[in-house]
């Protein structure tokens, strides 16, 4: 439930402060009339991430064997998207506001589809990663009902977080927040390609699975809250193969270390003022 809710959370929060940046712009130049087609492209991206959610949710009827090949692919690209969406992020965070007005800019000119697209684009990468992460997510933890609601809880709290820094209610250091948050999304990330490679193996297309790297079941009980709190955020389970934990521990250090190198260069501090987000150069 609490990775559910920090990933709805983390991606939530973007999308708001994506849908803030594109209606204070529009509001700035005196185009309140692109306001609606910004809110019809948000909605747009929801029953797109609504329509992959219920997709999803049919899987879990499949014959077995079916479920953990499509389970083992999808949790692995569930790790690949929210990987690259971590480090593009990291990249781009402090020209994301000039990208997204000049993109309006340009899409003024051509009439409100242009806006409706960029927010439905926008909005709808977010939500689809979001759905799929999250699907990954509530696999691997072997639940379905809390993580279900940890997401409700985030998204509500990411909804409210937004509208709160829109009208200047809240001061955030956005360079800290996703610093911080993209570095717990990696271990989380990592947690998710486990599962992946555990499904595939029981599946029978990587090998492996009677390999057994440790299995301490008598220690923490699979079925444990604790043990139900390892698996659904770092991915661990009383019992792992080698496989498993090699893949884990390669890919969180590889992507851990990468991240914080691009997180600790020299970056502009931003920081949300009422209506706006501003850049200040870091002391």
């Amino acid at each position: 439930m609490l990775a559910n809710l920090f990933i709805a959370l983390r991606e939530g929060l973007e999308a708001s402060l994506v849908v803030g940046i594109l209606i204070a712009y529009v509001v700035r130049i005196n185009r309140r009339d692109a306001i609606a087609p910004i809110w019809t492209g948000v909605g747009l991206a929801v029953v797109l991430s609504a329509i992959v959610g219920v997709i999803l949710a049919q899987i879990s009827g499949l014959p077995d064997q079916v479920f953990e090949l499509i389970a083992g692919i999808l949790s692995i690209a569930a790790c690949v998207l929210v990987t690259w969406m971590v480090f593009w992020m990291a990249k781009t965070a402090r020209s994301l506001r000039g990208n997204l007005e000049s993109g309006i800019d340009r899409s003024l000119k051509g009439g409100a589809i242009g806006l409706l697209v960029i927010a439905f684009v926008s909005v709808g990468r977010e939500g689809v990663e979001t759905v799929l992460f999250i699907w990954a997510a509530a696999q691997a933890s072997g639940q379905s009902a809390l993580p279900l609601l940890g997401a409700f809880i985030g998204l509500a709290i990411a909804a409210g977080l937004g509208f709160a820094i829109y009208r200047g209610m809240v001061r955030l250091n956005l360079s800290a927040f996703f610093a911080w948050s993209g570095s717990l999304l990696i271990i989380l990330a990592g947690g998710v390609l486990a599962y992946g490679v555990h499904e595939l193996q029981e599946a029978g297309y990587l090998p492996g699975n009677e390999s057994k790297a440790f299995n301490v079941s008598t220690v923490i009980p699979g079925d444990s809250w604790y043990g139900a709190l390892l698996r659904g955020t770092i991915g661990f389970r009383p019992e792992m193969s080698w496989l498993e934990v090699v893949i884990w521990a390669l890919y969180v250090a590889i992507a851990m270390t990468l991240f914080l190198r691009i997180s600790r260069r020299k970056a502009p501090r931003v920081v949300t003022s009422p209506i706006d987000i501003v850049t200040t150069e870091a002391k």
